[in-house]
């Protein structure tokens, strides 16, 4: 090894612990390459934490019966609906907490994230308790079958009956983000990650005094583990071991902070909603398939969220960068990070879609081995994941309209690419021209195909430069 390779051998490592340990950096000076290296790394392994989260629960679920694999799957169709708010709103705190972050206005950062939670809380107690009340007819809603309702209903009711862990984990990580600790979110999914691995098996198959609950046992363990990281969270915003610290006095409502963080997230949620609602429509088309198709898919997608949440995980270090440096006064280095960022994003995406389009077979086969399942699965991952080069370019640049509190152009966006054209393609190939599942897949690539074209295209405008947050 030359000399030059050990520098820079030694100089990666060290950045790695920092990285790794949250030390802190102002992201508007210095190496954007180092900027994005230092983001990117936490909130990589945070977002691989999430997927392996989704992985761990259906590989002990698939144990179980393709009814229980069906019923997670129809289960987080739903549960996409909360995400799309958690998401929306997660994106106006990132936003607004990186501006005052780039500001050096930590007071504004902590009242922006108080009043955030807030807004998360009351939609969180709402939908749990729809949750609570009418899981059998949500789950019937979906498309589910008599036999997958009366099996698969308690582990509705749990999660969405839960489901306030879900989005105070959501949101507080986007607030850390934004302030720049992207490993103090990390290691919040550490934590929830490592319990839900641990008793999954416990709850599911049952030790000891505790009896074998089935697919309500995945719930339980879910709603546990994030439950516990949420805990957490509260404790490092109270204790200020972070860049933001939130005090009993902040506890208040601040009409002009809130009103100013559900404009921004009102694009946000309503960009999500329109993506996640054309989820929720796809997976209707596909119950028209049966158990084991459902259940392929399904799979297929949990293994695709191991791969795309790291490159989501890239796209959320440009939005904090494009956030800090907008409120740094700094829009051209903001524009260069979002370049530079794509490029490594699209890099990792070819490589996987390589990995996918060999493998997919193999990999779907570790988890069921019903040929149905596996046959489709295995289409799944192959057709969906041709994509991936666009995808990587997409995510990155939307993320960054986002973190410029820009969530306007990106709903527009998805209105278009995912109700005007996804799901009238999807419907006409899979259902009237007899596709079949394939038409579903296909209608999936496509669409992500067209945002990545039309996102990049719109970013170059530079529009997103001159939003106030």
């Amino acid at each position: 090894m030359t000399q030059l390779s050990s520098n820079r051998f030694i100089r990666f490592w060290q950045y790695l612990k920092m990285a790794i340990s949250g030390k802190q950096e102002d992201f508007t000076t210095g190496s954007i390459r180092k900027a994005i290296f230092m983001l990117s790394i936490p909130m990589i392994l945070e977002m691989l934490m999430e997927s392996t989260f989704a992985l761990v629960d259906i590989i002990f679920v698939s144990r179980i019966s393709v009814n229980a694999v069906a019923t997670v799957g129809l289960t987080e169709s739903v549960i996409t609906l909360l995400y799309a708010v958690a998401i929306g709103l997660s994106m106006a705190a990132t936003a607004v907490v990186a501006r005052r972050i780039g500001e050096k206005d930590k007071e504004g950062a902590a009242k922006a994230s108080v009043q955030a939670i807030f807004l998360g809380a009351l939609v969180a107690i709402i939908l749990g308790i729809l949750g609570i009340i009418y899981p059998k007819e949500i789950l019937g809603l979906m498309g589910g079958e008599a036999a997958l309702i009366e099996e698969g209903y308690g582990y509705t009711r749990i999660l969405l009956g839960g489901n306030i862990t879900i989005m105070m984990l959501f949101l507080i990580n986007a607030i850390f983000r934004g302030a720049g600790d992207a490993s103090v979110a990390m290691w919040m999914l550490v934590i929830s990650n490592g319990l839900n691995i641990i008793l999954d098996p416990i709850f599911i198959f049952g030790l000891g005094p505790i009896p074998a609950y089935g697919v309500e046992g995945a719930a339980i363990a879910t709603t546990i583990g994030r439950g516990v990281a949420v805990t957490g969270q509260f404790m490092i915003l109270f204790f200020g071991w972070g860049r933001i610290k939130i005090g009993v006095r902040d506890f208040v409502l601040n009409l002009a902070v809130m009103w100013n963080l559900i404009k921004v997230s009102l694009g946000g949620i309503g960009q999500f909603l329109i993506g996640t609602s054309s989820w929720v429509f796809l997976m209707r088309i596909m119950s028209e398939f049966g158990s084991d198709v459902l259940a392929g898919y399904t799979i297929s997608i949990r293994v695709m969220m191991f791969t795309l949440m790291p490159a989501w995980g890239m796209s959320n270090a440009a939005a904090t960068l494009v956030g800090q440096n907008l409120g740094a006064k700094k829009p051209d280095r903001a524009e260069v990070s979002v370049w530079k960022t794509g490029k490594y994003n699209a890099i990792f995406m070819v490589i996987i879609s390589l990995f996918y389009l060999f493998f997919a077979e193999y990999i779907i086969g570790l988890f069921s081995d019903v040929e149905e399942v596996v046959q489709n699965g295995a289409l799944s991952l192959q057709i969906i994941a041709a994509g991936y080069v666009f995808y990587a370019y997409g995510m990155v640049v939307t993320q960054s309209f986002n973190g410029a509190g820009d969530t306007k152009t990106p709903t527009v966006i998805n209105f278009f690419c995912f109700w005007v054209f996804q799901l009238p393609f999807a419907y006409l190939a899979a259902i009237t021209l007899d596709w079949g599942p394939i038409g579903v897949f296909t209608a999936i690539t496509l669409a992500e195909i067209l945002i990545a074209t039309v996102s990049i295209i719109l970013f170059k405008k530079g529009k997103w430069k001159t939003i106030q947050v």
